[in-house]
């Protein structure tokens, strides 16, 4: 299997125990059995898997080797009822069984509850090395807030929380020196905060390195954040084209950075030239185009001439008329 790093039972045992499961009841000492099993038996889970993009040139790779050297690495499955079972790891693996026609496939079956299917298959994934920035962000915050039983939403506003707490106890204690990289939290005997730091430490990440260099990514466009996920570009240039607030403008600059392959100083500077254009574009504002109207009006001493003044009087009366009309009070 291809991963960061060897999924170690002790760690994985140690996020079962942080979800409440007894030490008999964990995924890893739950009874297990290798067999092969009907494709069409298997189901996809109902809830939502961390990895929504499957690039189809890697996925065409899966399916050929597949094809020549046979599954190698068995998919993970839970029995619901009598010969039906769900996937809870090997989605890509399943997807390429399916493409070409495979019409079995062998299983590790597990006795899993819903809640412990949902925590491996995050964690599995979590372990993955082709796992994309967005998708990997995604998935800790919903191990998160499985755990903590909040939306990621909720989340996502705890850990910055946290990080602002740690920020002001390095202020205010200058001679402390507070390892965050080790996952020190600022409120110790908070149960929430606990609880976070035993799950960064069971994915071998840290909560502050993850909430100042990772939760950022979600706040990008959509149409950045999407080209991301499909892993079609870096992190580090999205943050910079990011800056292009005109969408059609942005749209543009992405698809010739994804064509060109521009680097990160060549799109520093073209996001530059964007910033300086900014002021011709504000210029058109209704507010700026208002005030030039105006500017024009009182230069050129409209009233001087009686028959183009009367036509602004009856404009001037109409536009008058229009704002006492949308707002009251005037």
């Amino acid at each position: 299997m291809n991963s960061k790093r060897a999924i170690q039972p002790y760690k994985i045992r140690g996020i079962d125990a942080l979800f409440g499961g007894e030490p008999q009841q964990t995924p890893e000492s739950t009874p297990k059995k290798q067999s092969a099993i009907a494709l069409n038996q298997i189901i996809l889970p109902q809830h939502q898997q961390p990895r929504r993009y499957f690039d189809p040139l890697k996925q065409k790779q899966l399916e050929q080797s597949i094809q020549e050297h046979g599954i190698l690495e068995p998919l993970l499955v839970r029995l619901l009822e009598r010969d039906r079972y769900e996937l809870v790891a090997g989605e890509r693996r399943y997807r390429a069984a399916k493409a070409i026609g495979l019409a079995e496939v062998p299983v590790t079956i597990k006795q899993l509850s819903d809640r412990q299917a949902f925590q491996l298959s995050l964690v599995e994934n979590l372990q993955r090395e082709d796992l994309n920035p967005v998708e990997e962000t995604e998935g800790v915050l919903q191990l998160l807030a499985l755990e903590l039983e909040q939306t990621m939403a909720e989340v996502r506003l705890l850990l910055y929380q946290m990080k602002n707490g740690i920020e002001k106890l390095k202020k205010e204690q200058p001679e402390k020196d507070f390892e965050v990289r080790d996952n020190v939290i600022p409120n110790p005997d908070s149960d929430v905060e606990q609880k976070v730091e035993i799950a960064f430490r069971g994915l071998s990440k840290s909560w502050y390195s993850f909430t100042c260099n990772r939760l950022p990514l979600l706040n990008l466009p959509e149409d950045v954040l999407e080209t991301l996920r499909q892993g079609k570009i870096e992190y580090t240039k999205t943050r910079l084209i990011a800056q292009i607030k005109d969408e059609r403008d942005r749209a543009q600059f992405l698809a010739e950075v994804i064509e060109q392959q521009l680097s990160l100083s060549q799109i520093r500077e073209r996001v530059e030239e964007f910033k300086q254009l900014k002021p011709q574009e504000t210029a058109q504002s209704p507010k700026a185009r208002l005030q030039e109207v105006t500017r024009k009006v009182s230069h050129s001493q409209v009233w001087k001439d009686p028959k183009k003044w009367k036509r602004v009087e009856g404009l001037l009366k109409k536009l008058e008329a229009l704002i006492e009309e949308n707002v009251p009070g005037i």
